[in-house]
């Protein structure tokens, strides 16, 4: 997908959100080899986006439980629009339209295909691929499938853990649950913007999802109003990563 459904979708003049200047993008890479990133949404409902760069994009799927180092689980994976590069370190609150929720940066790394053509692997709807973030690593597989009844749009693929020394039982998303940019939860994330964005008009009112988000915001709120109502600087560079050794979970 081109970044036009990226932007068709978006208002930039209402979002935070990256608006893809693809130039300004390729001058500020500095990073060797291939970037991945891990986002924390919570929209309409609570997803983690995985997105692989590739040819200048970030491609892009929404994986609804979150990744799993268990190679027993397939987790759901569906395709959306791809991203600009710099989405991949954006961190903060879309106070209204599409997508509208808070973004948390996850894990970050760099990622390696484990086959001789990416785009003939993506065609064929199976991409064998290896991670080296601060909280996933290893060896890993997209697949895609039919989707529900076997009449789906190729937008379901499934996220698999490949079995070696990173993997196991561990739910990484609550072993691991803070940024890696900020070392927040959604709620400070929040509060470092502004808890009142939503006093109406939430992304989502009702479930165990429109529960969460109310509790965020009150705890967003309380945080804020502790800090005199300013919001709290964070980094805005991410960690540095350590070549040597097995690195540990945030």
């Amino acid at each position: 997908m081109a970044l036009e459904d990226y932007k068709r979708k978006r208002d930039f003049t209402k979002s935070p959100e990256p608006s893809g200047d693809e130039t300004a993008a390729r001058r500020g890479r500095k990073s060797k080899g291939l970037f991945f990133c891990v986002q924390k949404h919570l929209a309409s409902h609570l997803h983690y986006d995985l997105r692989l760069e590739l040819n200048g994009v970030l491609l892009s799927w929404a994986v609804p439980k979150g990744p799993s180092l268990n190679p027993k689980d397939k987790r759901l994976a569906m395709h959306v629009e791809d991203h600009p590069f710099d989405y991949g370190t954006f961190e903060g609150v879309i106070p209204e339209g599409y997508g509208a929720g808070i973004v948390m940066l996850w894990d970050t790394g760099t990622w390696k295909p484990l086959v001789e053509n990416v785009e003939a692997a993506l065609k064929k709807g199976d991409l064998k691929f290896e991670l080296d973030g601060f909280k996933l690593k290893g060896s890993w597989a997209l697949i895609r499938t039919r989707g529900y009844g076997g009449q789906g749009d190729g937008r379901s693929w499934l996220l698999i853990k490949h079995r070696d020394d990173w993997a196991g039982d561990i739910d990484i998303t609550t072993f691991a649950p803070l940024s890696v940019k900020s070392n927040q939860d959604l709620h400070e994330i929040l509060a470092a913007d502004d808890p009142s964005v939503w006093r109406t008009n939430r992304p989502v009112e009702g479930g165990a999802t429109g529960a969460m988000l109310r509790e965020i915001i009150e705890k967003a709120a309380a945080l804020k109003a502790e800090r005199g109502g300013k919001p709290r600087t964070v980094p805005s560079k991410r960690p540095r990563r350590s070549s040597q050794g097995k690195k540990k979970p945030a």
